[in-house]
């Protein structure tokens, strides 16, 4: 089964207490131009799903337009590479929250991002198989 290419608001990651917990416990690496912070969560009361959220730092854009220009881009690439991250968290019955933090201080085009975002989703794929690896069934 092939996973859909859109984005609905149940994979956006907004709760504080959620975003807190990610930031806290989860793990992170850098794939320039984003430091990408991730956690699986075992929750069997909720659904399968892959959350994403999105940072742009104000200290590096001032601007709004810009900012938001490079949140649009990454939404977008994200939304065109998370099929892998479905697949691994349906066949695995777990959750991922992940957070794309944009650390960069010029806009890169939308294909470099595309790449940089397919980079990073293939690296949190292979971190969860070792993270299967060390894990206690």
């Amino acid at each position: 089964m092939t996973a859909k290419q859109d984005f609905p608001k149940y994979e956006r990651l907004c709760k504080e207490n959620d975003i807190q917990a990610l930031f806290s416990k989860g793990e992170g690496f850098s794939v320039y131009p984003f430091r990408v912070i991730m956690k699986f969560r075992h929750d069997t009361q909720r659904p399968v799903t892959v959350r994403l959220l999105v940072s742009v730092s104000k200290k590096r854009f001032h601007h709004a337009f810009k900012r938001n220009r490079v949140k649009r881009l990454m939404r977008e690439a994200w939304r065109k590479n998370k099929a892998p991250l479905y697949e691994i968290c349906q066949q695995n019955n777990i959750s991922l929250d992940v957070a794309l933090v944009y650390t960069a201080t010029v806009i890169h085009s939308y294909d470099e991002m595309f790449n940089k975002t397919k980079k990073a989703v293939h690296e949190i794929v292979k971190r969860h198989g070792k993270s299967a690896t060390l894990r206690p069934q």
